[in-house]
């Protein structure tokens, strides 16, 4: 049996930190499909000029290169042997990820590393992502489609970023998610949406920990040792 778990969700969901918990909970690894195209993102504004090609983004992915290492139980996204993990969640990065991540040849290289990951780590690895149960992972065992509202969701980036919640900034960065949600469900390849067969988790009114219960209560009857 495929041993994945895939949870996808837009942004802010909560993905990562549910993975994260769920992964070490089980004794799984954690692969966190967004933080590899922020790596390409991170490596393609500092080396590269505008305008982008694909041909050109993923040549130097190949030569610095841009790869994942597992550290401990966690992937983490090397870019020319240095991990990047607090450079690619900066703001000029967020700004243009979801630009990278559109270009089909991008998605089909992230694709293969994520499951060249999954292939090397026998024991189990939760991946999240945004199409991971529809595109990377269509025969995981356990899908997650993970939601929240759009202001809980921006209340959650702005704690993260450590900024005051007050309603100017949740307005903007609502405004912003938003945004993000719709180049993610409309983009014509690999669009945002739930599995037919994904658990639809809303955590508007959860605690990561009533998040990674449920989880790993669905995992433990799909995946008995």
């Amino acid at each position: 049996m495929l041993r994945v778990i895939a949870i996808d969700g837009p942004a802010a969901s909560g993905k990562s930190s549910t993975g994260a918990r769920v992964a070490r909970e089980l004794a799984w690894a954690h692969l966190d499909s967004g933080a590899l195209y922020r790596a390409l993102t991170l490596a393609t504004i500092d080396q590269l000029t505008a305008p982008w090609s694909a041909q050109r983004i993923l040549a130097l992915a190949e030569e610095l290169p841009v790869r994942l290492v597992l550290v401990g139980e966690t992937f983490q996204p090397e870019v020319a042997g240095v991990q990047v993990e607090v450079a690619i969640r900066s703001e000029r990065v967020t700004q243009q990820v979801s630009a990278v991540a559109a270009i089909p040849e991008v998605r089909r290289w992230v694709n293969a590393r994520q499951r060249d990951a999954v292939a090397a780590h026998a024991a189990g690895v939760v991946v999240d992502g945004r199409d991971i149960g529809t595109v990377v992972f269509p025969d995981a065992p356990l899908k997650i489609f993970l939601t929240a509202s759009a202001q809980e969701r921006a209340k959650r980036r702005l704690t993260q970023r450590g900024h005051r919640v007050d309603d100017a900034r949740l307005a903007r960065e609502s405004q912003a998610l938003a945004a993000r949600d719709e180049a993610d469900a409309t983009r014509p390849v690999a669009p945002l949406k739930p599995a037919d067969d994904a658990v639809a988790l809303d955590s508007t009114t959860l605690s990561l920990e009533e998040q990674v219960r449920q989880v790993v209560a669905l995992a433990r009857e799909r995946f008995p040792d």
